[in-house]
């Protein structure tokens, strides 16, 4: 991201505040999933434990990442890894494995370290015992570093999102559109380091809009 001193940032902030204010596109977008590219097991886990699942009852439901909970797309609750990231969770019953997105919070259960959809579930044959012993290992593309981006809303139109970017891009010219086929994501900045991201969200929520940290592919 281009630097700025805290002047030009400041005066550029107040003077896109009054027109962000009045934009009927700044709204809380939820983000798609998508099924993840599968990668190879790292060389050691960062969890091991239970993996439980959740489904049909959750169906439709937000997540706490903001979009909706869909039990057919190959996602996961964990109680700290950033919404977006990619973990591979590897039955050690049946040493059948899945990549998974984190886009939920839990599970609350006591000594399990994620929540399973349904989907990911059936991928890993835990379906019917509900729970699986499980090694979770954080994915990656090609070794490459994971990098972080900040999310301002998802459209199912094109056409909105590429209004909200215009918008975005009077005071931060980095912000693109990236497009699934499905969604239509407005999102700013890469970053390799999470709390340079956290930083700039910070900076969108005081200008009234809401944001979340993202995993950038």
């Amino acid at each position: 991201m281009p630097m700025r001193n805290s002047r030009e940032r400041s005066q550029s902030a107040h003077a896109a505040l009054a027109f962000l204010v009045l934009s009927p596109l700044l709204l809380t977008a939820c983000s798609a999933n998508r099924r993840p590219p599968t990668s190879g097991v790292g060389s050691s886990p960062v969890h091991r434990g239970i993996a439980s699942w959740y489904g049909p009852r959750f169906h439709g439901r937000r997540t706490a990442s903001g979009e909706r909970y869909n039990m057919n797309d190959l996602t996961a609750a964990h109680r700290t890894l950033p919404f977006g990231t990619l973990v591979e969770v590897r039955n050690v019953r049946n040493g059948r494995s899945v990549v998974v997105r984190i886009n939920d919070r839990g599970p609350y259960s006591k000594n399990r370290v994620i929540d399973l959809s349904f989907a990911a579930a059936r991928e890993i044959g835990a379906v019917l015992p509900g729970t699986a012993p499980v090694e979770l290992y954080l994915s990656s593309t090609g070794g490459a570093p994971p990098r972080f981006t900040v999310q301002v809303a998802a459209f199912s139109e094109e056409d909105r999102a590429q209004d909200l970017k215009r918008d975005l891009s009077r005071i931060y010219p980095e912000a693109v559109v990236r497009s699934d086929g499905t969604w239509n994501r407005v999102q700013v900045g890469a970053f390799e380091d999470r709390d340079q991201a956290e930083t700039l969200r910070r900076e969108l929520a005081a200008l009234g809009m809401t944001s979340f940290v993202v995993a950038a592919h």
